[in-house]
């Protein structure tokens, strides 16, 4: 008995390790495919649900595919409908780990697949490169997830001795009922519907367990999925809620029509199965029974996805309307580097139009506007926080070369977006006091302001013809202007036209707005170069500023 228990834990634990070296793997090597794919096939309900399905045959994790979609929604480069008929798809695409248990787990000598792709996989996953390392680390995962089948198939044979669950199992809902706990728990257990289907599928081929007790375990796993993703969102984007809200009502509305006509489903099955000759394999009907179960799914939230889409997005609106709160930084996505960075992006992108609305408010008017000024700050340094603590995920995981080294350049960005709101702050106490100024100073002084509105203006990373030349060219042109302003103000001081203090603090506040655009540039041409990061593999960006430390304030590198 104690060999029998020993033999289900290792081959749960093996097979868990495997799946998930073999999820990691295949994303890490996918990289910019994945993106491409989900951006490029989703134009159609249709192209939606293949791609979706597509892409979770080869990754073999449908938490991953889903996690992606919730990040190109984010990103706005998917609507919450074609994430829908990506979600769809890829539950179609779970299936695939089913079959590969019933085919390969229960025909093929395991030993002889497993053992020489763990070596291989190992061999390369250590000592290659590039998309070729993380390719092995897949085909390692790949077979210590096979070899930890063929442990459970073993212990299961001698547990069917000791433990008479056919005896167990009566037909009626209450038992149905347990059954379906019994897969619900397992997928909760082991965060892994693939994971709880592969032991339901080894359980069944077994013989230990009866089909339809394997089918309700079956309807159990995908309904585990939703606690999954349930807890996965929790304080996450509106965003992400909803892609989860749709996951949810798939598998909900699926397993409760599923139970509802399970002998029908069951007769199907078996139906199928003599017809394609696996009439006695509870294995492949298993995984014929979760592929129809699937299908169905499709079938009924097909006519109601336009409807759900549209309800969905009229709620989750409190958080949204909360500009403090993250817009596009979900942790779901903090292990999927591509996803990652172009989430990033975004959020940094919020951070420097709240910035260079603070800058502008500051410099456009001579009155205070504290009470604004520190609404906005508060919300800038919420979200420059939320920025750390997403990079700070991002570093747990295995970050390509490329990404790295373009992170730092993401953190210097947002200091110095931080930066610019301290010193909209700054230039915002410094004119709280009213000061008169000759005419001619005065003209020139509000001259300067509307320089660097326009400059500021002129900033933003994400607009389109961005002309980072052209803003250093304009910063340097009101370099010039600071000079010469300077120089009149001193001028007028000697003359006694303008008292020395207020000559001193009208040179300071030049000089803070001259730096405020100065940082503005700066953390733009970071923001630039990180967003591009993704093109330059395993290369330090050549035009991007000097990157400041990662928990360093930012100090200005000018004189003035």
């Amino acid at each position: 008995m104690t060999a029998m228990i020993n033999g289900l834990l290792g081959g749960i634990g093996l097979f868990l390790l495997g799946m998930h070296l073999m999820t990691e793997g295949l994303k890490l090597a996918a990289g910019n495919s994945l993106r491409r794919i989900l951006a490029n096939s989703t134009r159609t309900p249709l192209a939606g649900i293949a791609s979706g399905m597509l892409i979770t045959s080869v990754v073999q994790s449908s938490s991953a595919v889903t996690v992606a979609t919730i990040g190109f929604v984010n990103a706005g480069l998917l609507t919450l409908l074609q994430a829908a008929t990506v979600i769809y798809g890829s539950n179609i695409g779970t299936t695939m780990t089913g079959w590969l248990v019933a085919i390969l787990g229960f025909h093929v000598d395991i030993q002889l697949l497993a053992l020489p792709a763990i070596g291989i996989g190992a061999f390369l996953w250590l000592f290659a490169r590039g998309w070729q390392k993380h390719a092995g680390q897949a085909l390692a995962g790949f077979g210590l997830f096979f070899f930890g089948i063929d442990l459970l198939r073993t212990a299961f044979t001698g547990l069917d001795q000791s433990v008479n669950m056919q005896a167990l199992y009566s037909g009626s809902l209450l038992n149905h009922l347990l059954f379906l706990g019994i897969g619900f728990v397992l997928t909760m257990l082991m965060q892994s519907s693939s994971a709880s289907m592969a032991l339901t599928l080894t359980a069944a081929g077994s013989g230990w367990i009866p089909l339809p007790a394997a089918a309700m375990m079956v309807i159990g796993a995908n309904l585990g999925t939703t606690s999954t993703a349930a807890i996965a969102v929790i304080g996450a984007t509106p965003n992400a809620k909803r892609a989860a809200a749709v996951h949810v009502l798939f598998n909900l509305i699926t397993a409760v029509v599923a139970i509802i006509i399970l002998p029908l489903l069951l007769w199907a099955v078996v139906g199928i199965g003599r017809l394609i000759e696996a009439g006695s394999q509870p294995a492949t009907l298993l995984a014929l029974f979760h592929t129809m179960f699937n299908l169905l799914g499709v079938a009924l939230m097909w006519p109601l996805t336009r409807r759900v889409v549209a309800d969905l997005e009229q709620r989750f609106r409190a958080a949204e309307e909360d500009e403090s709160k993250p817009k596009y930084l979900d942790a779901t996505i903090a292990g999927m580097p591509v996803l990652a960075q172009q989430a990033l992006v975004k959020e940094i992108a919020r951070i420097a139009a709240i910035a260079r609305r603070m800058a502008k408010d500051a410099t456009s008017t001579e009155a205070s506007i504290s009470e604004r000024l520190v609404v906005d700050q508060g919300v800038l340094l919420r979200l420059v926080d939320a920025v750390d603590s997403f990079t700070s995920k991002m570093r747990e995981g295995a970050l390509p070369g490329f990404l790295a080294e373009a992170l730092p350049g993401a953190l210097s960005a947002t200091r110095y977006y931080k930066s610019v709101g301290d010193l909209a702050a700054d230039v915002d106490r410094m004119q709280s006091v009213p000061t008169h100024l000759p005419a001619e100073l005065e003209t020139a002084m509000a001259e300067f302001r509307s320089g660097i509105v326009r400059a500021l203006d002129a900033t933003d990373a994400e607009a389109e013809g961005f002309d980072l030349a052209g803003c250093h060219a304009q910063d340097e042109a009101l370099d010039d202007e600071y000079e010469r302003l300077k120089t009149m103000l001193l001028k007028a001081g000697t003359k006694g036209e303008v008292p020395l203090r207020i000559v001193v603090e009208h040179i300071e506040l030049l000089k803070t707005l001259s730096r405020l655009l100065g940082h503005m540039i700066k953390g733009s041409q970071d923001l630039m170069v990180f967003g591009g990061a993704h093109a330059v593999e395993a290369k330090a960006p050549e035009a991007a500023a000097e990157p400041a430390e990662a928990n360093a304030p930012v100090e200005p590198a000018d004189s003035k």
